[in-house]
């Protein structure tokens, strides 16, 4: 018998929808000690997925001077208020806004050398395990490792 997605996922999922904050996605992640969450419709079909990656890439330096950079232009010279700038670098992005799109994900049935396949040749930490579209559980590297420790053989 052979072990699979249904048998190792994470269920049920924490999710959030298109319109969630990014602060609320980053208080989600930090309670829950996960490291991503699916971004599902209303119905559970999956719209992306949001990592830590994602909230964390316009905080990187080179980011913020070219924002920075373009306020100056904007400005044309002029002082722009402190609570302008302060509002503008807020971040009111939602899910939608950052969430990868095109999301690799398995069926409760995909076998644990696919999973793991399918995790090294995609470059992801985790897949969303969808049945008739709709997310039914989460695989990560750590479930499929600690298979693996129960099973050593699996992989051979």
């Amino acid at each position: 018998m052979s072990i699979t997605a249904a048998d190792i996922m994470t269920s049920p999922v924490v999710a959030v929808s298109p319109q969630t904050s990014m602060a609320e996605i980053a208080a989600l992640l930090a309670s829950k000690h996960i490291s991503a969450v699916p971004v599902c419709q209303a119905d559970s079909t999956l719209a992306g997925l949001v990592s830590e990656g994602d909230i964390l890439k316009p905080f990187r330096e080179s980011a913020r001077a070219r924002r920075d950079w373009w306020l100056g232009v904007f400005a044309e010279g002029e002082q722009l208020p402190h609570d302008f700038l302060e509002y503008i670098r807020q971040d009111t992005r939602t899910a939608a806004d950052v969430m990868v799109r095109h999301v690799i994900s398995v069926e409760p049935g995909t076998a644990l050398p696919d999973i793991a396949e399918l995790m090294v040749k995609h470059g992801v930490k985790r897949v969303p395990v969808l049945q008739d579209g709709k997310v039914v559980g989460i695989v990560s590297r750590g479930d499929v490792v600690a298979a693996i420790s129960k099973a050593p053989g699996m992989l051979v």
